[in-house]
């Protein structure tokens, strides 16, 4: 029972606030050696090496240095500006526009916090401008900035692959349709709501000085060129062309050239973008170290064949699992980042997976598609205090609560659907 203890504990320090990577070194260490003593820890230098030399890992900084270039380029700004032109017309089309901007953005830059806070200053005001309600105008933003964890190339879906052994590339091709159908789903719920609340969701009036020709083009400029930003890197992944690492180093190089092109260019923006890309990385890297030696402890003191012998007397075989590992990750979610459960809970879940013949693609596109839950989930959801800090006073939390509500359920609902019928989705 030592380790089941020692994960409590973890999960009780994390909630009191201790920082992550050091709570699970720490916890690690103090129970590691009360139980197996230090001499467990010999071989820590060797795995710190391999996760070093880790060649799919290298594929997060170059992701997150393609995103955050991006998003100095002023590209969410023109997305936002012109998608609200097309679809303003229709009840419901700011939203809307949010929407398919949130999914372009997801698979152009994939960084969570940058996309709601984008979209957070600039289409925030302008539905509070046009009387939307405020809670439906808070939850489109937060739902459509956390798309970057499911639509490829996902920052997510690099480190399950690596934790699960399946190939990255396999799973951005897995969490395409997903992906789709999610964005879907939120356009439809947008149109049902608008529909049934008209007073709440108002088109904008058409501005007679700009013809409807002048404004798709304006929107292809806009739309153009991160779309071929997305085709080239994802693209040259599916086609067997690059590995995921290779399309990452393409995808920085290729946002250097649209930030060129946008004429937002300049040495201090570079080294801003690859600054914060190293803070992130560092962050990353620091928890996976401290998850390696809380894994380490974790199995040396017995806790893995514990779980797994829990988890394989559940009734129901495969689905009992899967049902209850779900309902963990939502669970979990609610407390603690995508990261820390990426790292320690489901290498504790994988072998029961593999024992219980469970294709590994779809369980990780499941898993991913639950962690998205987890940035909306209140008290601790990322994107919630994300847009939070950039509302005006007048938005409240309440309000922020109340709209990412209906965007849960329509996440918990995909993900449903994505468990019971996965042939539907190509798994």
């Amino acid at each position: 029972m030592i380790g089941i203890v020692m994960f409590f504990v973890a999960l009780f320090a994390l909630l009191l606030g201790f920082p992550v990577a050091f709570t699970f070194g720490g916890i690690a260490l103090i129970f590691g050696v009360w139980a197996e003593g230090i001499e467990m820890f010999a071989f820590m230098p060797y795995r710190i090496q391999s996760i070093m030399e880790n060649t799919v890992l290298m594929a997060v900084p170059l992701f997150v240095f393609m995103g955050l270039v991006l998003q100095k380029t002023r590209l969410a700004e023109q997305l936002l500006e012109s998608m609200g032109r097309l679809f303003g017309g229709v009840r419901g089309g700011i939203a809307i526009s949010t929407v398919l901007v949130g999914a372009l953005l997801a698979a152009s830059t994939g960084v969570v916090g940058a996309s709601v806070v984008a979209m957070g200053l600039i289409s925030l005001p302008v539905m509070l401008k046009y009387n939307y309600d405020k809670g439906l105008a808070c939850g489109t933003i937060c739902a459509s900035g956390t798309l970057g964890q499911i639509i490829p190339p996902s920052i997510v879906l690099i480190l399950l692959g690596d934790v699960l052994g399946v190939p990255v590339g396999d799973l951005f091709q897995a969490a395409v349709w997903p992906g789709l159908v999610l964005v879907g789903a939120y356009v439809i719920y947008i149109l049902i709501y608008a529909k049934l609340n008209p007073e709440a969701a108002q088109p904008i009036p058409s501005d007679g000085s700009v013809s409807r020709k002048q404004e798709v083009l304006t929107a292809l400029k806009a739309i153009i060129p991160p779309l071929a930003l997305i085709v080239v890197v994802l693209g040259s992944i599916f086609a067997g062309i690059a590995t995921p690492t290779e399309s990452a180093a393409l995808g920085g190089a290729g946002a250097i050239v649209l930030a060129i092109l946008y004429r937002q260019f300049s040495w201090s923006m570079v080294y801003d973008a690859s600054k914060e890309t190293v803070k992130v990385t560092a962050m990353v890297f620091a928890i996976l170290l401290g998850a390696t030696a809380f894994s380490m402890a974790f199995t040396y003191t017995g806790g893995d064949y514990l779980v797994e012998e829990w988890m394989l007397q559940l009734p129901g075989d495969k689905w009992g699992f899967l049902i209850i590992t779900m309902l963990v990750i939502l669970i979990l979610g609610f407390f603690i980042d995508f990261v820390e459960i990426c790292f320690i809970i489901v290498p504790i879940l994988a072998p029961i997976a593999e024992i219980l013949g469970i294709n590994m693609t779809w369980f990780a596109i499941l898993i991913a598609m639950n962690l998205q839950t987890s940035f909306l989930t209140p008290p601790f959801g990322f994107s919630l205090f994300y847009l939070k800090g950039v509302a005006p006073a007048s938005v409240s939390t309440r309000d922020i609560y109340r709209g990412v509500m209906p965007f849960i359920a329509i996440q918990i609902v995909v993900l449903t659907s994505l468990l019971v019928f996965p042939e539907f989705y190509g798994m």
